[in-house]
C-alpha cells in the first residue's frame, strides 16, 4: 500500500475521532478540510467537510457541493442538506456504493459537474477516495485532461485497487 493510501486511512480514523469523542482535530481552514484538494479555480475535492468549515468553503465562494457518500458514512453530517442550504449552498447528493461504483454514478456525476456551469464547485465524500477517483475519471475522459495530469491528483489522495481500479481503468 502507498503512503497516500496509509495517509488517506489514517486522516478518515482522524475524522472518526473528532465525531465520536470530545477530541476535535479538525481544522477551521480550507486547507484543513480532510484531503483537501484544489484541483483547479473552480473544483476542489476532499473528504467530510464540519459544519464550521461548509461556512468557511461558502466564505471562499463556493455555492455547489456535490456530495459522492451515503447519508449513512460513519464521518457523515446528521444532515448535510440541511446544512447546506442554510448557507445557501446548491447541494446534489449521489450516494455512491463503495464497494459498487457504477456507470450509472458516474454518468449522475458527470450531469451534476455540467450543471454547475462555472460556479466554484466543492466535492467531497467521507474520504475523498470516492472523489479523486470519479474526478480523475471525468478529467480523463469528458474534459480530455492528459492522462499523467490527472492520474497524478488522483494519486495524492490514493492508489485505486479492486472495484476502483476497475472503475477508473
Amino acid at each position: 500500500m502507498d503512503k497516500n493510501t496509509l495517509k488517506t486511512i489514517f486522516g478518515f480514523i482522524g475524522t472518526m475521532v473528532s465525531k465520536y469523542t470530545p477530541f476535535d482535530l479538525h481544522k477551521d481552514t480550507l486547507e484543513g478540510v480532510y484531503n483537501y484538494l484544489p484541483i483547479d479555480d473552480r473544483l476542489t475535492t476532499s473528504g467530510q467537510p464540519s459544519e464550521a468549515q461548509f461556512q468557511l468553503i461558502k466564505a471562499a465562494g463556493f455555492n455547489q457541493v456535490i456530495n459522492l457518500a451515503p447519508h449513512g458514512a460513519e464521518n457523515a453530517l446528521a444532515d448535510e442538506a440541511k446544512t447546506l442550504a442554510e448557507l445557501d449552498i446548491s447541494y446534489t447528493h449521489i450516494p455512491v456504493d463503495f464497494s459498487n461504483p457504477t456507470d450509472d454514478d458516474f454518468e449522475q456525476f458527470c450531469q451534476a459537474v455540467a450543471a454547475s456551469g462555472e460556479e466554484k464547485l466543492w466535492v467531497h465524500c467521507a474520504a475523498n477516495m470516492r472523489v479523486s477517483a470519479f474526478t480523475y475519471r471525468y478529467r480523463r475522459d469528458v474534459l480530455k485532461v492528459p492522462e499523467q495530469e490527472a492520474s497524478a491528483d488522483l494519486h495524492k489522495i490514493w492508489t485505486p485497487s479492486g472495484v476502483w481500479q476497475r472503475f477508473t481503468a
